[in-house]
């Protein structure tokens, strides 16, 4: 680590374990949601791109880990953003909310609006209930469209491309405000102080509130602060045995790929670097919303989510910097949790998946979960209880390649560029199908880093028929039968 980095985690360490007595996020007495039966206020931090390898280097989440709850088998249904976001925003699987990519005509923006989920979102449900929202920064993949606010958000500052986090343009509740390049237009530090104000404003209406902050970082070109820039100059890549190293009997998208060159070593290691430094940001974000939380009286009545949209591979399976595979790198993402009656420093290790959230949010306001929704709310887990009934398994559905142009996210084979494939993740196990015919099935008890592609000696019918069952399940009750397997 270098001594400009260890001085920047220091300083933010010092100040945690001072405030650590005041306590804002203990647990307490569990009713309806928040204290004494008071609809909860809900800050979720929700990030682009961070993989958990990330989380060492920013001590406000680790000081949420330590005040809370980790969910250790958190997924996401799909390692891209747009159907990662839709299915937070819905809690539906993409085969349900109609959303597979970032472009059209089976994803982004203009797919999610073409299927109606807009109307279908957590924040819409709330925003009936009494509650404020808020959604700033990242909304969706190619929106464009700054003409107005999606319905269910009382305050709306949504970028369309804030990638570089300099330059971009916000649209301010309906009204465009374009931001230049100096060090106080930095975007990530500009979402920290109106999810800041808008706290405050909540917190003095007396409603409870919702708010979503969605940062671009650490989202390639993996932009730093300034006061950042090359803080994390001289710290090193966590390798895993993974790294530049192909699985046995690898798919055909993957198979032939080269031992990684020193050069392009290299480059995964400058950009982890400045994946770090971009990441400071987001930590003093959590840190920030923490302090006006506790300012305004809100900590104790608060749950503070924090996690991604999917995950990020470098260097892992010989691949460069990217995501969209169905293994772990990609799929497995942070979910940490403070909050009324959620018990300090407690790991989860029940399976979970993005779509989870938007159930979650809703009961824990006190609302009835809408039938069409695939997710399951997390509330008991996230009180320490044990449901005797919990899934068995998790859907990933992915539609590849991704070649077009306008994509942000669009990858080459150096990166991976997996086709179309649906898959399920057990507690034990990972299986792919791919459009193809073509299987992968890890053993992920034996086999954790999934280097060992067993599916030739052949796969339990139990998975398959779990697969099948998940990739056609429609609804809370349909996807909560699917994903039991068989004794």
């Amino acid at each position: 680590m270098t001594r400009k980095l260890g001085a920047v985690l220091g300083a933010a360490v010092l100040m945690i374990a001072a405030m650590a007595g005041c306590g804002p996020f203990s647990a307490g007495e569990h009713r309806a949601g928040g204290l004494d039966g008071s609809q909860p206020n809900f800050v979720f931090v929700l990030t682009d791109d961070l993989a958990p390898n990330l989380v060492p280097y920013m001590p406000h989440v680790l000081a949420l880990e330590n005040a809370g709850l980790t969910m250790s088998h958190y997924y996401v249904v799909d390692s891209l953003c747009c159907p990662s976001r839709t299915a937070i925003l819905t809690g539906e699987y993409p085969h349900d909310d109609g959303v597979f990519t970032n472009t059209r005509p089976d994803g982004g923006y203009r797919a999610f609006t073409a299927h109606r989920n807009a109307q279908k979102t957590f924040a819409v449900a709330l925003q009936n209930s009494g509650y404020r929202t808020a959604l700033m920064g990242k909304y969706l993949n190619d929106y464009w469209p700054f003409d107005g606010v999606p319905p269910g958000w009382t305050q709306w500052d949504a970028a369309g491309d804030g990638y570089d986090e300099f330059n971009y343009t916000l649209n301010e509740n309906g009204k465009r405000h374009y931001y230049g390049d100096g060090t106080q237009d930095y975007l990530t530090s500009v979402l920290s102080a109106k999810a800041g104000s808008f706290i405050q404003s909540a917190s003095s209406s007396g409603r409870p509130f919702m708010l979503e902050v969605a940062s671009f970082a650490p989202h390639a070109p993996y932009t730093p602060a300034p006061q950042y820039a090359d803080a994390a100059s001289q710290i090193d890549y966590p390798k895993t045995a993974a790294w530049n190293r192909l699985p046995r009997n690898p798919p055909s998208w993957l198979k032939g790929q080269q031992p990684l060159t020193p050069h392009r070593q290299r480059r995964i290691t400058r950009a982890y670097r400045k994946r770090v430094e971009a990441d400071l940001s987001v930590d003093n974000l959590i840190g920030h919303l923490e302090s006006v939380l506790r300012a305004t009286g809100q900590a104790r009545n608060t749950y503070f989510i924090f996690s991604s949209d999917n995950g990020y591979h470098m260097g892992e399976y010989r691949l460069m910097p990217g995501k969209q595979t169905a293994l772990d790198t990609d799929i497995h993402v942070p979910l940490v949790v403070t909050g009324p009656g959620v018990p300090r420093g407690r790991v989860v290790s029940q399976l979970a998946s993005n779509i989870d959230l938007a159930p979650t949010f809703e009961s824990l306001a006190g609302l009835a979960v809408p039938g069409q929704v695939d997710g399951r709310s997390l509330a008991q887990l996230w009180h320490g209880q044990q449901p005797a009934d919990w899934r068995q398994a998790i859907l990933i559905e992915h539609h590849g390649p991704d070649d077009k142009t306008s994509d942000p996210d669009r990858q080459n084979r150096l990166s991976g560029d997996p086709p179309s494939y649906e898959a399920i993740r057990t507690a034990s196990a990972l299986y792919i199908r791919y459009a193809s015919g073509e299987q992968e099935y890890y053993d992920t008890a034996r086999d954790p880093l999934e280097l060992d592609n067993i599916a030739a000696g052949g796969v339990p019918a139990d998975l398959r028929r779990a697969l099948t069952a998940l990739s056609d399940c429609h609804g809370g009750a349909s996807c909560r039968a699917a994903a039991h397997l068989p004794p």
